[in-house]
């Protein structure tokens, strides 16, 4: 017979079999079904800045990057993160042996792990976690272990002791995410200073995943991983234009590390996309140059809209954990009557005209993550008032 296959094996690999297609897929397309307010997925509905976009016109009309970029990323975009590093944390990397740019964070973050982790190999991460990780993982032939953050006092934090209890002879690598998405939990820099500890008395490696380093509201602001003793040199760290610039369809990210690190990672990443986004490095690389008083104010206005939305999900009756980074806030939905976050954020549209993401999505532990539903608020400030007043109806 036509069409028929020789193997009743199924077609996707077993590795990934578990993670079909994403939540926010999902959510997306039920957003567009029915006219709902979408909260759910992490993307600005206004661009960022003009100046950038012209930029980025600019090197395509000057024939910039529209042919195959160099492997590593354009020399103007390296030099640039490299400055940036330099220029906020004090870090030192040369653009031509220690940056990588990649098509995103999640290419980053999938190279990294494909390039540094082995079958049989544990990788420790903070649960919840962005769903690429558990993905990437798999896809390596690694086994995550999860190391849950928890409600305690308004925000979720990290056991220090079960991050410890977590690590064996088996452990590779230890995937850590700060401002971490779902929750917008900042770790402090005492909990850093552990991670760095532990990590270095275990000979592990690290994978820290800085997207939102520019979205701290409260303190001093982000505190790379890389900075503490016997770090740099086990650390990779990756950032995003996206977040910071709110181009997320340009997908241009990049990771810094030590030279044998970046390598790896490289050796990885051009089996993937191989290049990508060649005319926008060039406006990234223009971007990460703006003066400070453009990122102060992109935090201040990410800071007013996240008030504005965590008080009205207050008002609305949710338990709000409000965010000390990203641009999302963690609810907890029992004080409604619910507990069950997939059927809360499915019936969500029609009852209230809104969609979000349950966190459940984000743990192994799905009952752990059971009543916590996440909204995004990089949205414009109507809209997000819009949302408040829906949900309030309800």
């Amino acid at each position: 017979m036509t069409g028929m296959t020789s193997s009743a094996r199924p077609h996707l690999n077993r590795r990934l079999a578990a993670f079909g297609t994403t939540i926010f897929a999902e959510m997306s397309a039920l957003a567009v079904a029915t006219g709902s307010i979408n909260l759910g997925q992490g993307f600005p509905d206004t661009d960022g800045p003009e100046e950038i976009r012209e930029a980025a016109v600019r090197a395509l009309r000057d024939g910039r990057g529209n042919q195959y970029p160099p492997g590593p990323g354009v020399p103007e975009l390296r030099t640039a993160i490299a400055a940036h590093q330099q220029r906020r944390y004090g870090l030192s990397y040369d653009p031509d042996t220690e940056v990588l740019v990649t098509a995103g964070a999640t290419e980053a973050i999938a190279a990294s792990l494909l390039a540094l982790v082995e079958p049989g190999d544990e990788v420790v991460a903070l649960e919840p976690y962005y769903d690429s990780y558990a993905a990437s993982i798999a896809m390596a032939g690694g086994t995550r272990v999860p190391v849950t953050l928890r409600p305690q006092d308004g925000s979720f934090r990290l056991d220090l002791d079960e991050l410890r209890a977590a690590v064996t002879d088996r452990t590779r690598l230890l995937l850590v995410n700060t401002p971490h998405n779902p929750t917008g939990t900042v770790l402090t820099r005492a909990e850093l200073a552990a991670i760095a500890e532990l990590a270095v008395e275990r000979d592990l490696l690290v994978v820290t995943d800085e997207v939102y380093e520019h979205l701290v509201f409260d303190g001093a602001g982000h505190v790379p991983l890389a900075t503490f003793p016997g770090m740099r040199e086990r650390t990779v760290s990756i950032g995003s234009a996206g977040k910071t610039f709110s181009f997320t369809g340009w997908k241009v990210g990049w990771v810094t590390a030590a030279p044998e690190l970046v390598s790896a990672v490289r050796s990885a990443k051009q089996f993937l996309t191989y290049v990508a986004s060649g005319p926008f490095q060039y406006a990234v690389a223009e971007a990460l140059a703006l003066p400070d008083s453009y990122f102060e104010e992109f935090r201040r206005s990410m800071l007013a809209r996240r008030d504005i939305l965590a008080e009205g999900l207050a008002a609305a009756g949710f338990e709000v954990f409000r965010p000390a980074g990203t641009y999302f806030v963690t609810t907890d939905i029992r004080p409604l009557g619910e507990k069950d976050g997939f059927a809360f954020c499915r019936a969500l549209p029609e009852r209230a005209g809104v969609v979000a993401i349950p966190n459940a999505v984000f743990y192994d532990d799905r009952e752990a993550g059971a009543p916590f539903v996440r909204f995004a608020f990089c949205k414009r400030e109507e809209v997000l008032r819009e949302a408040a007043e829906r949900l309030r109806a309800m």
